[in-house]
Formats: structure tokens, sequence, C-alpha cells
């Protein structure tokens, strides 16, 4: 018998985010297909034309969005073996390369998108367990934490790796149930125990045991195509991270906004309400911004005072972000 090698594709993956109209959005890319999923701009990695992963990365999302790409980072090399295949596949198995990526809407860019068969999306429409700024989620109480409880309290399935902690404590700690506070970091935890529990159509469709023996799949969330939605949380555990101790949230606002614009923006990307004067305490200790000496008043109410990032900081020391916490 013929020995058979491994064939492995190197893709990239972006994560296109900005906030507008209190959400945080990002870019998915429409199947004319009726049966496909909603994916990330994503395309393979072409080392005869692209001499960087970034390279490529940004003359695929140009590609197929028409964005010009500003700040980029990387956020994780995702291979597990099932997770961007479909039943009978016999292509290359593909390493996807994920990347964030933070920029602002222009007035023309939904009208771009469209036409190049994309589109703006809330990352709630994917994750909705994910947004307390109302209160806490009841999909988390009625139907997702009781099927979690369920599954941890279901024997190993064969073959299940042995862990450090026992099912239901994972769930504790990424759910905050127990007494344990919630922390909007562990979106991509929270994802994966889904997925382990075959609670999320990815598993199902990826053949994972315990979506298999369940008769349905429960509505948590739009599914992605391949392990896109793996991807994004990762993307949003990334953003809200990062919010705290780099002042990445410049990076979506205009170059002159109110500190209600400000607040709103990281209170769509953290998933918590703030406080306003706690907020605004939290700015000033910050000395993150500048007044630029004009006022607004797109709110229609009293004018509010215009401020700017305070870019000199960056040559200066490091600047930090804002370390919002818990309600």
């Amino acid at each position: 018998m013929p020995h058979r090698h491994a064939s492995i594709e190197i893709g990239l993956n972006a994560v296109i985010v900005s906030v507008a109209g209190g959400m945080p959005q990002i870019v998915h890319v429409e199947k004319p297909e009726k049966d496909m999923a909603d994916s990330l701009p994503f395309g393979p990695f072409d080392p005869l034309h692209h001499r960087t992963f970034e390279i490529g990365l940004r003359a695929w999302v140009e590609n197929q969005t028409a964005l010009r790409l500003g700040y980029i980072e990387q956020l994780y090399t995702f291979g597990d073996r099932g997770r961007h295949r479909v039943s009978g596949d016999e292509g290359p198995h593909v390493v996807s390369v994920g990347y964030l990526a933070l920029t602002r809407q222009t007035p023309d860019s939904e009208e771009t998108l469209s036409r190049h068969h994309s589109a703006w999306r809330s990352w709630y429409d994917y994750f909705p367990w994910e947004d307390w700024r109302a209160g806490r989620p009841a999909l988390l109480d009625t139907d997702m934490l009781p099927a979690l409880e369920s599954w941890a309290e279901e024997p190993p399935e064969e073959g299940e790796p042995p862990r450090a902690l026992a099912r239901s404590e994972r769930v504790r700690l990424a759910f905050g149930t127990g007494g344990t506070d919630w922390d909007e970091e562990r979106a991509l935890e929270r994802f994966e125990l889904l997925y382990e529990a075959g609670l999320v159509a990815e598993a199902k469709r990826d053949g994972r045991p315990a979506a298999l023996k369940r008769d349905e799949i429960p509505p948590f969330g739009i599914s992605m195509e391949f392990d896109h939605r793996r991807v994004l949380a990762t993307a949003i555990s990334r953003l809200r991270g990062k919010l705290k101790y780099r002042p990445v949230i410049f990076e979506l606002m205009p170059s002159a906004f109110t500190l209600t614009d400000l607040q709103n923006s990281v209170e769509a990307i953290s998933g918590r309400h703030l406080h306003k004067q706690n907020f605004r305490r939290l700015v000033e200790n910050a000395d993150l911004v500048e007044p630029t000496g004009a006022t607004s008043t797109a709110t229609g109410g009293r004018p509010a005072a215009l401020f700017r990032f305070k870019h000199q900081l960056l040559s200066e020391r490091p600047a930090p972000g804002l370390r919002v916490g818990g309600r």
C-alpha cells in the first residue's frame, strides 16, 4: 500500500472590528449558497505572491471586502484536525492563522461591503450570552446553564483526555456560577465548553460525539463556517483583555469624540454597563484624552465637549488602557 503524505494548507482569517450604533460589529462574508453559514474574510497564504502572512491577509481582505486595514495583530494559529473540514472532505488539512483588525466605519463602507458580498454584523448575533449591558442575559439561566450542568454530570466520553478540573468546575469558572464572578475575558473558554458539550451547531457539523447524541442543537447564537466562530471568540477575549492595558479603544474612535461616545464604545466591546461618573474618573486618572476646545450637539441636548486621544503619550511612556471592572 503506498504511503500517504499529509497535505497542509495555511489559511488566513481576519476578525475586522468596528463600533457603530452602540454595537461591536465585525465584517462577515455572505455566501451565495443558502445552506452556507457566515464566514470571516479568509483565504490561503500564497508564498509565491505574499512575502509575509500579514501581506497575504491584507490582500485577501481587500479582495473580499475592499477594506484597507490599519491596525492588525496576530491572534493565534488554529490547527485542530476536524474543525476546518466537512464530512467526506479529502482536501488538505487547513491550518488557520487568525488576525484581529480594528477599523472605523465610514459612511460609504456599508455600500462598499455590499458590492463585495460582505456586511457588518454585531458580534452579539453570534454570542448573545456575552452582552450584559442590559443585565444578565436570560438565555444563560433558562437554557444554556441547565444544558451545561446536565452535560457536566455525564461520564466522560471514551478517549476524552484527562483534565485537571472536572467539567462542573470548568463551567463554574467560565460562566461565573456558584459565587464566581462573570469574567468577560473568558469568551473563548465559554464557547469551547459549549462546543465540547455539543451545544453549538459547529460541533454537530464536525461530528463531535456529544453533539451527535442530541436530537436537536439549541439555537445558541448564529453559527459560522468552519472554525470561524472559535476565531471570533478568540478575538473577543483578546480585545476585551487588551482594552484594560493598552489604549486600543482609540483605534475604533473618530479623531474627536465625546466622553459618552467613548463610554458607549468601551461598553460595547466589554459587554458591561459602566457607571457614568466612575467611567469619567477612570478616563481622567488614565490621562489618555485631552479637550479639543470644540463641542458637539449631535444628541440634540446640551452641547458636549469633544476630546481627542493624546497621541504624544505613545512617545513619552507606555500608554495604559481603561481598566474597566465588574458590575
